[in-house]
C-alpha cells in the first residue's frame, strides 16, 4: 500500500493507492486542505496505518437506499429463511429506507437513529405507533445491515451499535385454568378444527409446525409426530420452511386419547378425499381445508378466537396454548429439560425464563415433599434379637 503528497494550490493534499478494481483499474483516495506539506505527510502516515489495521475504508457516495435494496437484501436473499427476508424486506421498504434512504451510508449517526426509534413509538410518518418489541425488530435489521456494511469495507464502524433501541416488554402470559379448558373443549367438541385444537393443546407446537404436519411425520402406532418444518405466511402466499433452530426438528410423544382423536381425524379426511375425487389437492397435510389446500395460519388464529368468543372462556391468544400446554405439564410434573426437548426450545434457559411465573410454586412443592420425608416419623424396628 502506497501513497504520497502533492502541493494543490496554496495547500498539500495526500493520496493513498488502495488496490485495483475488478476491472483492474487503480482505486485511490484523497484528503486535502493541509497547511504544510509536513502536516499533509503525518495525516498520510496515519491513514496508512489505519488501512493496514483495517480502522478505516474508502470514503464512499453510496446512498442508504442504494445499500439497502440494491446490495444488501439481494446478498442476504440467499443465507436467511424466506420469513426473515420477508421481514427484512419489510423494514427497509417502509421504515428504513423512507428514514434514512436519502443520506450517504457513513452518515447515519446513532443519534439519528434514536430520534428515529421515539418517532416510530410515537407514530411515526403518519402510521400508528408500534411496539418496543417491533423497534427492536427493526433496529436488528439495521444492526445487521451496517455490520456487512462494515465487514464488506463500506463503513469504518457499525453506527447501531451505539444506539439504543427501546426495551421490549415481554408480553402478558394469558393461560386457562383447567375447568376453563374443560369448557372449552366441551363448547369446541363439534368444530371442525376440534381436533387441530386439541393438538396444539396436548402438544405445545407452534401454529406453523402443526399446520405443515404431514401424515408421514405421524406414527399413530407408536403414538409420535415428528417436527420438520412450519408453514409460515410469506407477502400473500404461503411456504414451508425450515424450523429456526436444530432443537426445532424435534419427535413428540402423543398420549393415547390424542392418538385416538388423530385416528378418527384421519378416516373422516380419507371420506372427503373420496368424495371430491380428482379435485382434492393432497398434500398429505393433518389438517387442511376439506379439498386439501393449506390453512392459513392467519385465518386458523381468527377461527380460534371466534370459537372462544362463542364458548365464553377468557380471551386469549391461539399461541397462548402453547403456554397452556406448558403449564400444564411443569404442574404436573415435567421436568423442564423434558419440557425444553418438547417445545423446540434452543436451551433449557429459555424455558425456565419464560415459565418461571410457574416455577416458584413448583420449587415450594419439591422443598415441601423433601421436608416431608426429612422430618417423617421413623418406620417402626424390631429389637434385634427379639422374636
Amino acid at each position: 500500500m502506497r501513497g504520497h503528497v502533492y502541493r494543490r494550490g496554496e495547500t498539500w493534499t495526500y493520496v493513498v493507492d488502495i488496490g485495483h478494481d475488478v476491472t483492474g483499474r487503480r482505486r485511490q483516495t484523497s484528503k486535502g486542505g493541509f497547511p504544510t506539506k509536513k502536516d499533509a505527510q503525518a495525516a498520510l502516515n496515519v491513514a496508512l496505518n489505519s488501512l493496514q489495521q483495517g480502522t478505516s475504508v474508502e470514503p464512499t457516495a453510496i446512498t442508504v437506499e442504494h445499500f439497502l435494496r440494491d446490495r444488501w437484501l439481494p446478498a442476504a436473499r440467499g443465507t436467511i429463511r424466506p420469513t426473515t427476508y420477508s421481514s427484512y424486506e419489510i423494514h427497509v421498504r417502509v421504515y428504513l429506507v423512507p428514514a434514512f434512504g436519502h443520506l450517504r451510508l457513513p452518515q447515519i449517526s446513532p443519534l439519528a437513529i434514536n430520534a428515529f426509534y421515539g418517532e416510530l413509538l410515537q407514530g411515526w410518518n403518519g402510521r400508528a405507533a408500534l411496539s418496543p418489541s417491533s423497534v427492536r425488530r427493526i433496529h436488528a435489521t439495521l444492526h445487521r445491515a451496517l455490520r456487512d456494511a462494515v465487514r464488506w469495507q463500506l463503513i469504518v464502524r457499525n453506527q447501531a451499535g451505539a444506539a439504543d433501541p427501546p426495551r421490549a416488554r415481554r408480553p402478558e402470559m394469558k393461560v386457562w385454568t383447567p375447568a376453563q379448558l374443560h369448557i372449552f373443549l366441551a363448547e369446541a367438541a363439534g368444530d371442525r378444527y376440534y381436533t387441530l385444537w386439541l393438538f396444539y393443546i396436548l402438544t405445545g407446537v407452534r401454529r406453523g409446525e402443526a399446520l405443515a404436519l404431514r401424515w408421514s411425520d405421524v406414527d399413530l402406532v407408536a403414538g409420535t409426530a415428528a417436527i420438520r418444518r412450519s408453514l409460515v405466511p410469506v407477502h400473500h402466499g404461503l411456504v414451508f420452511g425450515e424450523p429456526k433452530t436444530n432443537r426445532g426438528r424435534r419427535l413428540i410423544g402423543l398420549d393415547p386419547a390424542l392418538v385416538r382423536t388423530l385416528g378418527e381425524h384421519r378416516r373422516g379426511q380419507a371420506k372427503e378425499r373420496l368424495w371430491l375425487g380428482v379435485s382434492y389437492e393432497d398434500q398429505d397435510l393433518v389438517f387442511a381445508h376439506p379439498d386439501g389446500r393449506s390453512l392459513h395460519p392467519e385465518r386458523v388464529s381468527r377461527c380460534f378466537a371466534k370459537l372462544v368468543a362463542a364458548t365464553g372462556a377468557p380471551q386469549i391468544r391461539l399461541h397462548d396454548l402453547r403456554h397452556l400446554h406448558a403449564t400444564l405439564a411443569l404442574a404436573a410434573g415435567v421436568a423442564p429439560r423434558v419440557l425444553a426437548d418438547r417445545l423446540g426450545h434452543s436451551t433449557t434457559a429459555v424455558t425456565t425464563d419464560t415459565y418461571q411465573h410457574v416455577l416458584p410454586d413448583l420449587d415450594h412443592d419439591a422443598a415441601r415433599r423433601v421436608a416431608e420425608l426429612v422430618f417423617a416419623d421413623p418406620p417402626p424396628t424390631t429389637e434385634r434379637g427379639s422374636a
